[in-house]
């Protein structure tokens, strides 16, 4: 008889499937690591084993402990298997712009499952992050095996991810693509197989709202490259120790829309039923692939999880007319705006050194009641709204020889190229009169009230 003992047995070697419809156009092999086969259906499946295993062997986790985490919703999935199958219980925290399907298959499982604010800082008392150190902090024999940061993580798919691919593809592989967001599938993954070939090409996924690539090409920590996108499980606004970007060749960004499209024609061109990440994978690795692959190259994308976590949303064609990912869409974008202003002069911005006189010279000389302020660097910093400078003003003329760093406002905010423009006037109030967007060129444009009114109106 062949038979497991317990589910997480079946855990790993899961299969390499080409892709054929997606990849048309482009030379090479390009397979897909299949990570949906894993019995919680998602990649983390193997760092849930990993982290619980070494946990175990160093004694931090006890018989009868409490598992606690803060999780996408994938490696809750993970460790509830493998504490169903070890005997300990779990608690998760999540934020709150994950699938309703991957809190209710958690809760299903077993799992207690905290609901968190997603826009609030890492060290915000609120955050995942806090809550569940806060929690492990409070619970007895309970352990916080922090995905993020533990090594663990990146050992698993360097013991087990690696050696499969470099295994099943008869060592041929040349290039490999993976999302990042803790850092271990990518990172251990790749390790591997540079100490098998050190030619191999190592590319990573990142999201537009996310630090990582602007800190590998620069290594500057930017906070200005952070702002919310809607696509889960890639990017992060921290940088995990489970990150080596020695491990990293290249990085590309994909925008929330275009890795939902990909998904949605995996599954209808490929028969592969994937979520969110894994179309944002493939969308960025092909667009590494169309320059860059040669006829002999084969390319290993890895895509980490179902489908099934995303029926509510990617799968969902009201969810995707209404955040304008389908061409019969209810509202314009934030690119809809830019693209509509048909090569206008670019983003006026303010030097927080100039004073304040200086800058109503300049915001009536444009037309502006809004403006961004700068620093030395060009970072933003500030903000300027005409109606409180003229209040200020009247209170006291002799603002206008102050600098404009002493009076401004807080900066701006930075969205997503694809945020909808029901989601742009959420964050658009009293307190916060525009929002900015960084392009895919890098340049800055600003969106304000005027411009939110005539894409609705229009």
């Amino acid at each position: 008889m062949q038979y497991y003992n317990t589910l997480i047995e079946a855990i790993g070697n899961t299969p390499l499937v080409k892709l054929n419809s997606v990849t048309k156009g482009i030379k090479g092999t390009v397979l897909a690591k299949v990570e949906y086969f894993n019995p919680g259906n998602s990649v983390k499946d193997r760092i849930a084993l990993k982290m619980i295993e070494d946990a175990e062997k160093d004694g931090t986790l006890k018989p009868g402990g409490t598992i606690i985490e803060g999780t996408s919703g994938n490696t809750g999935m993970g460790l509830a298997l493998v504490a169903q199958a070890k005997g300990y219980k779990c608690i998760f925290t999540l934020a709150d712009k994950q699938s309703q399907e991957k809190i209710d298959i958690l809760r299903a499982v077993g799992a207690e499952v905290i609901v968190c604010p997603t826009n609030v800082p890492p060290e915000d008392p609120r955050s995942y992050y806090s809550v569940a150190r806060k929690l492990n902090e409070d619970i007895p024999n309970s352990i916080y095996p922090n995905q993020y940061d533990n090594p663990s993580n990146a050992r698993a798919h360097y013991e087990t991810t690696g050696p499969e691919i470099w295994r099943d593809t008869d060592g041929k592989i040349t290039h490999y693509a993976a999302g990042i967001g803790t850092g271990g599938t990518i990172c251990g993954t790749s390790k591997y197989l540079k100490e098998q070939n050190s030619q191999v090409t190592s590319i990573a996924i990142d999201s537009y709202g996310s630090v990582f690539k602007k800190y590998k090409e620069t290594g500057v920590f930017d906070e200005n490259e952070i702002y919310p996108y809607l696509t889960e499980g890639i990017g992060e606004d921290i940088l995990p120790k489970n990150v080596d970007f020695d491990m990293v060749d290249h990085f590309v960004k994909v925008t929330d829309k275009d890795g939902a499209v990909m998904a949605r024609r995996l599954a209808r061109e490929e028969g592969l039923f994937t979520g969110w990440s894994c179309g944002s994978a493939v969308h960025g690795a092909l667009e590494y692939a169309r320059e860059n692959l040669k006829e002999d190259d084969v390319m290993v994308i890895l895509l980490p999880d179902h489908g099934t976590r995303y029926l509510g949303k990617v799968y969902n064609d009201n969810w995707m007319k209404d955040h304008g990912f389908l061409e019969s869409r209810q509202f314009a974008t934030a690119r809809d705006i830019i693209t509509s202003r048909n090569g206008s002069a670019g983003l006026t911005t303010i030097a927080k050194s100039v004073t304040v006189g200086e800058a109503i010279l300049t915001m009536n000389k444009n037309g502006i009641d809004q403006v961004p302020v700068v620093d030395g660097n060009g970072e933003f910093v500030g903000s300027l709204n005409d109606t409180k400078v003229l209040k200020s003003l009247l209170e006291n003329p002799e603002i206008k020889k102050q600098p404009v760093g002493e009076v401004m406002d807080a900066p701006f905010q930075f969205v997503g190229m694809d945020n909808t423009v029901d989601v742009l006037s959420s964050l658009i109030n009293k307190d916060a009169h525009a929002l900015l967007v960084r392009d895919e060129q890098d340049e800055v444009h600003i969106i304000t009230k005027s411009d939110l009114l005539m894409a609705i109106s229009s």
